[in-house]
């Protein structure tokens, strides 16, 4: 089977390729212009693309938790427009000069920004990744190889349509493939390494060690978001509740919502108005330990209080469940932070300022807050206009990555005749 989709994929992949040579001699207006040409048509298409989405949603469980990730809606879409035309409007990453200098044989040497070559992303259910990928890797000079799930199929279809009808003036549609969406024909695609530069997977856990454990071509993590929030004794109180319920409420399936509350013993019987909005607004189900789980009962909804086992710390749970420790100091929290954090996002919510100093020095994570909620973790957030995805490792890029984490650089060196002795 992986022998026949090599024979289908390989001869795609090699017309990206090709793509991207006739992509570098297009100026930064025109691509500005196909970016702006495809937000307005997203938006005139809307039923259209709401239509395939809806294919893709009947066919998912509503309790799924990746059913909000999956989900398309007129205001999403309406999101997602707007995230294109501010990646039109940013400044190209390309040609940039890093660095010029005269080297003691005469040499000039320039070094200057220039594109990865060919991207690929493995990504599961969210076809909002097909816009932002796209409209990063075009900014940028890159190709781009999407490999969806089977999930959004019908909604990556869709996408892909208007993509090639906003690139078709420009005799560029080849630069962005979609891949077959069947399981069986990722092998093919990681193996890939004489047509793609490097592989971006956007996904599970168990996705993401897939992809590193099984692909030839060089792979960049955007890893798991398990997400601690750290309530020192300093906390204000009042503002620890907004943080709190905004980093686990304000869209569960994604990752930077929170996983685990870590609250300072000393203010810990501030815990159940820390957490009552979750339990009457949102019927959030928390896994306490044995001291949360004493204040918290008789407080919060019975039916939705349990107590924590082996498997409530280190999860990452992507639907309304929050696991709850109290602490005896912050060494404590840090400790647990470290043992079971994913490096993605990790938040204090403190009033004296050499506790979150020391909170934001010790912490090891691609992003870390002092009083404000994880939920910013986000390109556009950033003002990036969008995201390829979150880097949890420490190579090349971390964190948000977006235009400029899509290149790499040359040397240019220039001479009058030298030769080496």
């Amino acid at each position: 089977m992986r022998a026949t989709y090599e024979t289908l994929v390989y001869p795609e992949l090699d017309k990206v390729r090709q793509a991207v040579r006739r992509l570098m001699n297009l100026r930064e207006r025109e691509i500005a212009d196909i970016l702006n040409a495809l937000a307005d048509l997203s938006e005139e298409e809307a039923p259209f693309l709401l239509k395939a989405n809806q294919e893709d949603l009947d066919r998912m469980a509503k309790d799924d938790p990746k059913y909000d990730r999956l989900l398309l809606t007129a205001s999403r879409i309406a999101a997602i427009a707007t995230d294109l035309r501010k990646v039109a409007s940013l400044p190209s990453p390309l040609g940039n000069l890093l660095e010029e200098r005269k080297v003691e044989s005469g040499l000039i040497l320039k070094r200057i920004s220039v594109p990865l070559g060919v991207v690929g992303i493995i990504f599961e259910s969210r076809p909002n990744v097909t816009f932002d990928v796209f409209s990063l890797c075009l900014k940028s000079g890159n190709g781009v190889v999407l490999k969806g799930s089977r999930d959004a199929h019908s909604s990556n279809l869709a996408i892909l349509q208007l993509i090639k009808t906003v690139l078709a003036p420009y005799g560029i549609e080849d630069c962005c493939y979609l891949a077959p969406s069947e399981r069986e024909a990722l092998p093919a695609i990681l193996q890939a390494d004489e047509y793609i530069d490097v592989i971006i997977p956007r996904g599970s856990q168990g996705l993401i060690r897939f992809v590193r454990e099984n692909a030839r071509v060089p792979v960049i993590e955007t890893g798991a978001g398990i997400v601690h929030t750290y309530l020192d004794k300093t906390a204000d109180i009042t503002k620890a509740k907004g943080i709190v319920t905004n980093a686990k409420a304000r869209r569960v399936s994604v990752c930077n919502a929170l996983d685990c509350l870590l609250i300072h013993e000393e203010i810990a019987e501030q815990l159940p108005f820390v957490v009552s909005d979750l339990g009457s607004l949102y019927e959030c189900k928390i896994l306490a330990d044995e001291q949360a789980y004493t204040l918290l009962t008789g407080t919060y909804p019975k039916e939705l209080l349990f107590a924590a086992n082996a498997d409530s710390f280190g999860t990452e749970f992507l639907s309304m469940q929050l696991a709850i420790k109290v602490v005896s100091d912050i060494e404590e929290a840090l400790d647990h932070i470290a043992k079971y954090s994913s490096k993605h996002s990790e938040a204090i919510v403190g009033e004296d300022e050499a506790t979150c100093d020391y909170f934001l020095k010790q912490v090891d994570a691609a992003v870390v807050y002092a009083n404000t909620t994880t939920a910013f973790t986000d390109g556009a957030q950033f003002g990036m206009g969008a995201e390829i995805g979150i880097s949890t490792q420490k190579l090349h890029a971390r964190g948000p990555m977006a235009l400029q984490e899509l290149t790499s650089y040359k040397w240019i060196v220039k001479g009058s005749g030298q030769i080496r002795e």
